[in-house]
């Protein structure tokens, strides 16, 4: 049977090394991302060419392509562990690329949300199979650090999205923009198709069946470690959208009116979120998940809180290196949590890792979509609107974690091993 076949278990004599396994996975992550990203100097000529009466309507262009993202990560776990991994990212590729095209042609507002819907449906499909192909193949803290330099890369990448977007800019119109990402999905779909081996083990295929998908949903919900992780990640997530819908206006126009200048701040702040990746991959064998992102949430809340006493101090002003230091700040703390709250919350769930993927990222991504419209559609002017919902989510995740380990905070427990093995 052959390695590109949906039933194949041999995987083929020249399989990705390490490094490229950990790169291709990352470019599948960064491929929702850089859709968000190198959008955001957009934001003008679409609100110009589209006549909208506010910038924070143009914040649409996020929210429902998050919508989309959101509720088609139900179905591509399930449908995943029937068919194989392979099969359904192409499905997923095919969905993003049709609207990719959609968006090119879009001769209204309303058609241009319809393609951001249907871009954020396909685009679900390389978040969800991204995390059930690492932990198809590892488990624990050794899954913990997959994810950690997965992640750096994938932040890495969208720290020059917001520069290349300007670039497009310069020399055609924002549409061009949706030509970039349609190209990127044709070259993630001939590397995956050419690269990565079937991953879902034979005696994890499943059957389709309604029950043990609405099983698997279940265990999801009822699994203390798995709801708890799930709920505080979803929060700071949502603080994460609540940036992203905001930073344009607070950097580029309304507050620091740094014009072409935006994207160069907003990689600086990124990169400081791949420091953090780098260095969570490097100390999480050595002293855990719970131990780091206890840290990290613990860390995140109180940062918050002295950014919202420097916005009201400054009248929601600050100066501007000021809140950058304190943002960067908060951004190095939250890529503490992110990778380690995924991989505990998909840690007891192994046998049903595409169910539980979707499950887990359906309910992130709703929740924290919601959250960060609430906090980008508070802006006002000032970067305060941001700074409470920073603390505000800060602080509820923290609650969580500390309910989800019953008080129990910055010690490892029997759920964090340290295997120290692939699953090949």
């Amino acid at each position: 049977m052959s390695a590109t076949s949906v039933g194949a278990t041999a995987r083929p004599v020249s399989e990705p090394s390490f490094f490229e396994f950990v790169t291709l996975i990352a470019f599948m992550m960064a491929l929702g991302s850089m859709s968000i990203d190198n959008l955001l100097p957009a934001f003008g000529p679409i609100q110009a060419d589209y006549a909208l009466p506010s910038a924070n309507e143009v914040q649409l262009i996020l929210t429902v392509y998050m919508i989309g993202f959101a509720v088609m990560q139900l179905f591509y776990g399930p449908i995943s562990d029937i068919v194989g991994r392979r099969p359904t990212l192409m499905i997923g590729l095919v969905i993003f690329s049709i609207g990719s095209a959609i968006a090119l042609f879009a001769h209204s507002f309303e058609m241009l949300l319809v393609a951001r819907l249907i871009q954020g449906m396909g685009s679900a499909a390389t978040r969800i199979l991204s995390v059930t192909i690492v932990r198809d193949r590892y488990e624990g803290r050794e899954m913990a650090r997959v994810m950690s330099i997965t992640m750096m890369i994938f932040i890495i990448v969208p720290v020059f999205a917001p520069a290349i977007g300007s670039f497009f800019l310069l020399f055609g119109t924002w549409h061009t923009i949706f030509v970039s990402m349609l190209v990127l999905a044709v070259i993630l779909a001939v590397w995956f198709g050419r690269r990565m081996p079937e991953t879902l083990r034979p005696e994890y295929r499943m059957p389709f069946s309604v029950k043990r998908i609405a099983d698997g949903a279940r265990r999801c919900v009822t699994e203390r470690a798995t709801f708890g992780y799930a709920t505080a990640m979803a929060l700071m997530f949502g603080a994460l959208m609540g940036y992203l819908g905001s930073t344009q206006q607070i950097f580029e126009t309304e507050v620091y009116g740094l014009g072409a200048i935006f994207p160069v701040v907003f990689g600086s702040i990124a990169a400081v979120m791949g420091v953090a990746s780098f260095v969570n991959s490097k100390l999480v064998r050595r002293f855990g998940m719970r131990r780091l992102s206890h840290i990290g949430v613990v860390g995140f809340a109180a940062v918050a809180a002295l950014m919202v006493v420097v916005a009201l101090v400054f009248n929601g002003k600050p100066p501007l290196l000021l809140f950058a230091v304190i943002l960067a700040g908060c951004q190095f703390l939250f890529s503490l949590t992110m990778p380690n709250f995924n991989t505990m919350a998909m840690e007891p769930l192994g046998d049903i890792a595409g169910t539980a993927s979707s499950v887990i990222g359906f309910y992130t991504t709703i929740v924290g979509a919601l959250v960060g419209m609430l906090i980008s559609q508070s802006f006002d002017g000032t970067v305060t609107p941001l700074a409470l919902g920073f603390l505000v989510t800060g602080a509820v995740a923290l609650a969580v974690v500390f309910w989800t380990e019953k008080g129990k905070l910055f010690s490892p427990h029997h759920a964090d091993p340290l295997p120290g093995i692939a699953l090949h």
